[in-house]
């Protein structure tokens, strides 16, 4: 077992410690298991440590095909998830428009103050005026009773039975090199900075990395990874492609526009 970890972060152990329990139990049980919302980097691990051609394997959804939280089923062969199956409600926040302005930071924060976990929502959808969020059915009836204001607006929590809404704000992806995978290298690249900058940011506490504020410049990134820093926006590694004839990473990284 020992021989799993090796491929993951020391801090993950955690979690690829739950998929396992997970893997282990529809195994046992011979029935499906629905996860929470996941981020980019969990899904990879659950992907990893499931994979796609066993007697366990997995399915992913969080509202639309481009939902960047998901939450995972865990089932046997035999079992087709559906979209259903996934439990994954769509709401739209109704605000007074023409008097104040809401955003992702206020409306993320707000929901935390509820004392909802982070793990129990997906993404929040910001498009001109209007929001919307993706939620676990089961936090439904809490949700429409306790949500009920933001800041000093009264808001109220409306269901919707379509897709979401397109989102303002975009993924653009692009392949780049980096000389090694180290979060100083991977954030000045990410976001054409000097290195001396990116670690300054790094050591300043001003970069996260899956939303975990991280100061050492040496931490290593991985693919899955979403990496935040404050006045810069957000980037994500998509993937690793390996190393080039002149030992350089080539790597893909999406920015947040």
């Amino acid at each position: 077992m020992s021989g799993v970890y090796q491929h993951f972060r020391p801090e993950e152990k955690e979690f690829i410690d739950q998929v396992l329990d997970w893997r282990q139990s529809v195994e046992d049980f011979y029935s499906p298991k629905l996860t929470d919302f996941l981020d980019p980097r969990q899904q990879l691990i659950v992907s990893s440590l499931i994979g796609e051609n066993n007697d366990v394997r997995c399915s992913f959804f969080g509202g639309s095909e481009e939902s960047e939280r998901k939450r995972a089923i865990i089932y046997p062969e035999y079992y087709e998830p559906s979209l259903e199956d996934f439990q994954v409600g769509l709401y739209e926040i109704d605000y007074p428009r023409k008097f104040i302005q809401l955003d992702h930071r206020t409306v993320l924060g707000t929901i935390m103050s509820l004392g909802l976990k982070r793990d129990k929502f997906g993404d929040i959808i910001v498009s001109g005026d209007r929001i919307q969020l993706l939620l676990a059915e089961e936090i439904e009836d809490f949700i429409l009773t306790q949500l009920t204001q933001m800041g000093r607006a009264n808001v109220s929590i409306q269901k919707k039975a379509e897709k979401p809404i397109e989102s303002d704000e975009k993924w653009h992806e692009s392949e780049k090199t980096a000389s090694s995978l180290r979060l100083d290298t991977i954030v000045a690249t990410a976001y054409n900075l000097s290195r001396q900058k990116a670690q300054t940011l790094i050591q300043q506490g001003l970069a996260r990395v899956n939303w975990e504020k991280i100061e050492q410049p040496s931490y290593e990134c991985m693919a899955g990874d979403v990496l935040s820093v404050r006045g810069f926006g957000r980037s994500k590694m998509i993937a690793i492609h390996g190393k080039t004839k002149k030992d350089k990473w080539r790597i893909t990284i999406g920015i947040l526009k």
